[in-house]
């Protein structure tokens, strides 16, 4: 019968379909990356997804997040995620959670629930901790490196994280996931060096903070504030979501 999958299920077969629809995904991350591949997961027709991400949409997110418009500022990133994903497809199950992923949170999220885990956040010690968690577990997950102070989307590539090169973020993980033995993970990293923001305090987020009220982490009290762009972090997105697609029906393998 013809549906809203029909042109997936012609390249995926019905039993990729069905594996499609029996998963649970989480998304740690609701931003620019984790925001387009939560888009490509519903489309795709994946049967549930949790998100997780405590932030509010904020004016300067519309540049690059699927889910930022001018009607959504001051909401919460996950409302307006799960919202979109119903209209996308109401037979989705979806849970949200307004939960800043660190170690101390760690305790809310049960991995073996999940059939797979995407990483699109910022901070390495919540990274750290969703790698950790997901390896115990035994849960596949994909993990983005920097896509901040990028412009070609071009050069990210899929990798193990011990065969990266060039992104700084990456290096850090490195070191980080074999002090916790680690053996692989898989990540979309660049090799493209990063470009150095421009120094204008009039278009700064650290003198001109317009976080919607309520916001848990203002820009102000960010370390660093990265450029960005409508053109990476999307096609970060939309590598990781085809990855977990292949990864979980089998194609391409």
């Amino acid at each position: 019968m013809l549906d809203q999958f029909s042109r997936t299920r012609l390249l995926l077969g019905h039993e990729g379909m069905d594996k499609l629809k029996n998963a649970r995904v989480a998304v740690f991350g609701i931003g620019g990356v984790g925001g387009y591949a939560v888009e490509a997961l519903a489309r795709s027709g994946v049967g549930a997804l949790d998100l997780i991400d405590d932030d509010k949409v904020c004016l300067t997110n519309i540049n690059r997040q699927i889910i930022a418009t001018r009607k959504s500022i001051g909401k919460y990133k996950v409302d307006v995620a799960e919202e979109r994903v119903h209209d996308i497809n109401p037979d989705c199950t979806v849970r949200t959670y307004k939960t800043f992923y660190m170690p101390d949170t760690a305790d809310q999220f049960n991995f073996a629930e999940y059939d797979y885990v995407i990483d699109a956040i910022d901070t390495v010690t919540g990274k750290l901790e969703l790698v950790m968690q997901a390896d115990k577990t035994g849960t596949p997950i994909i993990s983005s490196m920097g896509a901040g102070n990028k412009l070609d989307p071009t050069a990210f590539e899929v990798a193990d994280i011990y065969k990266t090169s060039i992104c700084p973020l990456a290096k850090v993980m490195r070191r980080e996931c074999r002090k916790r033995g680690i053996k692989s993970l898989k990540v979309v990293y660049s090799k493209e060096e990063p470009t150095r923001p421009i120094e204008d305090m009039s278009i700064s987020c650290r003198t001109n903070c317009i976080c919607p009220p309520g916001a848990q982490r203002k820009c102000t009290e960010r370390r660093d504030i990265p450029g960005s762009t409508a053109f990476v972090p999307s096609v970060v997105g939309l590598i990781i979501a085809g990855e977990v697609i292949k990864d979980l029906t089998g194609f391409g393998s």
